[in-house]
């Protein structure tokens, strides 16, 4: 049985606690087990996490070990999770020594706050040839790849994401739609702007290209997530069932782990972050266009 570690800012999160049970629903739950857990703060120290467990009462819980250091976690792991997937401007530092382990580390959404972060981490890890993947759940949606597939050989022009969350708003939930739209505009946006102000519950941006493509992309609680877009022909499409993107991405987690080799390519999870990073600027001059970082 290969060992998984987890790696937390806080243990007691959503993504800690549902990825145990996925895995254990999973084609893979006798090949793979969740061994090692490891948080930085206890949920106690964080105003939002009042009542949660500390990393001993989640670990005894669900029959996993502590991990007494990020270090001893990579060690006696196999294959390695980098979860805090709402605290992403902590990723770079908290992946330092996991990405110098050899061994293969998938990285919650988003996989930093920046595109200079991430290519960093991308630096780091390459230097000690440790396999590194970092998506959104949402990009695994069968019906979605289905459609986009359908259109490999005919670009698309114009797309529109909508999607939820609340907690942190666009910092924690805006890579949904931002993955969702690379995978079907492709890459080689230039510029962003946000149409709401910065005490909006709600995030309604632009995404330019500078060939004419264009993308939006709508935040806001309680909407269903759903791509629209048109192809260069003229072509319409909609995809508005979005219902097993996560047992799909744990099981693309786990073909990751076994042969270290990516589903999502580096160059969308790059742009991802040049649109992510031009997004969080564009929060704080709503009207304004704001430059994606340059290649």
């Amino acid at each position: 049985m290969k060992k998984i570690g987890f790696l937390d800012y806080y243990i007691d999160e959503w993504h800690a606690n549902q990825y145990p049970e996925m895995l254990a629903a999973s084609r893979w739950k006798n090949e793979f087990e969740v061994a090692y857990a490891w948080e930085e703060v206890p949920a106690s120290q964080i105003p939002t996490a009042t009542g949660k467990q500390n990393l001993e009462q989640w670990c005894t819980a669900r029959n996993i070990r502590v991990a007494g250091s990020i270090q001893e976690l990579a060690d006696k792991s196999d294959a390695i999770v980098l979860l805090a997937p709402g605290w992403p401007e902590y990723h770079e530092r908290l992946s330092r020594i996991i990405l110098t382990s050899g061994k293969p580390v998938y990285i919650d959404k988003p996989m930093a706050d920046s595109y200079g972060a991430a290519k960093r981490m991308f630096a780091l890890a390459d230097a000690y040839r440790t396999p590194v993947m970092s998506s959104s759940a949402l990009r695994f949606g069968s019906h979605l790849q289905a459609q986009l597939n359908a259109f490999k050989n005919n670009p698309v022009d114009f797309a529109s994401c909508r999607g939820n969350g609340k907690i942190r708003g666009f910092i924690n939930y805006g890579i949904h739609q931002i993955e969702t739209l690379v995978m079907a505009l492709g890459t080689g946006a230039c510029k962003v702007m946000q149409l709401y102000g910065t005490d909006s519950e709600i995030d309604f941006m632009l995404i330019d290209y500078p060939d004419g493509r264009r993308g939006t992309l709508n935040r806001m609680p309680g909407l269903g997530f759903e791509l629209i877009g048109c192809c260069r022909d003229h072509t319409e499409f909609r995809v508005s069932e979005f219902t097993d993107f996560f047992p799909n991405m744990i099981d693309n987690m786990m073909q990751f782990f076994v042969s270290g080799r990516i589903s999502v390519s580096r160059e969308q999870t790059l742009e991802a972050m040049r649109i992510f990073e031009a997004g969080i600027r564009a929060l704080a001059v709503p009207g304004m266009w704001v430059d994606c970082p340059a290649e």
